[in-house]
């Protein structure tokens, strides 16, 4: 999921970069500043990845996500995530797959997954430990009304001015794996995978 992130970016880029110009966001750690940044919604995304009948993986988008991040570059460890993920708006490349798993329950049962109104996901983070550019994230993920504590490995992936909104934004993936079992979606099991992994890539922009 991160390779075909990267290579959507870079797509994305091939314009610019035709032309000689350099990118406005640079791997640069310098380029940080201390504040408080929110989510750049139209441009952060959850994918998540599940394995369908050991045949092969299938993916799917949760988009929008907003919330804040609280940094200081003189002492990352004390860094703050709280970020929430409409799981009302999951997408998948089959619109059958996508209404499964926002379908009510049959005769008024429990939903395969999540239900026609589920509530958001929220991720709070309560641990940083940072090392050069990449960080141990932990903190409390609350999805399906279950709260787990998940840790993030995460890496900053640039820095700089959005040409646009002339913000200063700052960027990040990161990774992990849950078991949705554990978040009360148990549908499917074992054929389609309990384990899920989450890839996230989210733009902060400085407020």
């Amino acid at each position: 999921m991160r390779k075909t992130l990267a290579i959507l970016a870079l797509v994305a880029a091939t314009p610019l970069i035709g032309q000689g110009m350099q990118l406005p966001g640079q791997k640069d750690a310098t380029r940080v500043t201390a504040g408080t940044y929110k989510t750049d919604p139209g441009h952060s995304l959850i994918g998540w990845e599940v394995n369908h009948f050991g045949f092969n993986d299938y993916y799917g988008l949760f988009g929008d996500i907003a919330g804040t991040l609280m940094i200081d570059p003189a002492n990352l460890n004390a860094a703050k995530v709280d970020v929430t993920i409409p799981v009302g708006k999951v997408t998948t490349a089959s619109a059958g797959l996508t209404s499964h798993l926002l379908r009510a329950g049959k005769d008024g049962g429990k939903p395969d997954f999540f239900g026609p109104s589920p509530a958001d996901a929220r991720f709070v983070s309560t641990k940083v430990v940072a090392s050069g550019m990449t960080a141990k994230i932990t903190g409390n993920l609350t999805l399906n009304g279950v709260t787990k504590e998940v840790t993030f490995d995460a890496e900053f992936t640039g820095a700089g001015t959005n040409p646009f909104n002339k913000k200063e934004t700052i960027g990040f993936e990161a990774e992990t794996e849950i078991k949705r079992s554990e978040f009360g979606i148990a549908y499917g099991l074992p054929m389609v995978s309990d384990e899920v992994e989450l890839d996230i890539s989210v733009a902060f922009e400085k407020q």
